[in-house]
């Protein structure tokens, strides 16, 4: 998840150098400037001009970790591996693409949960759920653009939440209880989308109240 620096990078390719790096320290240094300096240090880049490509703190740290696992994930799943999938399965396997990226930095994660979660950084943290859930749909192939594009992300966003602190604390063989976990939620989701589906099949067969009205006040010649 690291990336070798041009000659003279620009800030936006310092962030994206030094954001994984940082999650390594971050477990035990905190998402701190002493993390991003020893990333910094790491990479060869002066720490000041690191910290001027995170001017938010820590926030803008875990941001850019987050979209470097976009990127992991979106490597480890090239797109004819993810055609070949069905739906479900595709889901599936992006989020434990995420959950494979972050496993290895759990203390990192949870002070980043933990910042997140301060009411100052809650929009913030639901914004980067969002992006999360979005990158997913869009890698499966979703194209939506009605009111099904927002609910498929408010849901997938809460599933890769619930999926992420289930594997903080999975210390089974190859994360076997998180992938338990997740392939009930999605099986879950599957059985609403599936009802959704009957219910919006069966109120389209349903008499139109409006030409009903129609015609009493313009009965037919």
């Amino acid at each position: 998840m690291t990336t070798t620096l041009p000659s003279d990078p620009t800030l936006d390719e310092i962030r994206v150098a030094l954001a994984p790096m940082i999650a390594v320290h971050a477990g035990f240094d905190g998402w701190s400037a002493a993390a991003l300096a020893r990333a910094a240090e790491e990479a060869g880049v002066d720490p000041d001009i690191a910290a001027l490509a995170f001017p938010g703190g820590a926030v803008d740290m875990i941001d850019g970790w987050f979209g470097a696992v976009d990127v992991a994930m979106a490597s480890s799943l090239p797109a004819p591996a993810l055609a070949a999938m069905k739906i479900r399965d595709r889901i599936a396997a992006l989020v434990m693409a995420r959950i494979a990226a972050v496993a290895p930095h759990r203390d990192a994660l949870r002070r980043a949960l933990a910042i997140l979660a301060m009411p100052a950084n809650l929009a913030r943290g639901m914004q980067l759920g969002w992006r999360a859930a979005d990158a997913m749909w869009r890698l499966a192939g979703d194209t939506a653009t009605d009111y099904n594009h927002y609910s498929k992300r408010a849901i997938l966003s809460g599933v890769y939440g619930g999926t992420m602190l289930v594997m903080l604390d999975d210390d089974s063989e190859d994360l076997a209880e998180t992938r338990t976990f997740l392939d009930r939620r999605i099986d879950g989701i599957m059985r609403f989308e599936r009802a959704k589906g009957r219910l919006l099949a069966r109120r389209d067969h349903l008499p139109s109240l409006s030409r009903f009205i129609g015609r009493l006040r313009y009965p037919a010649v």
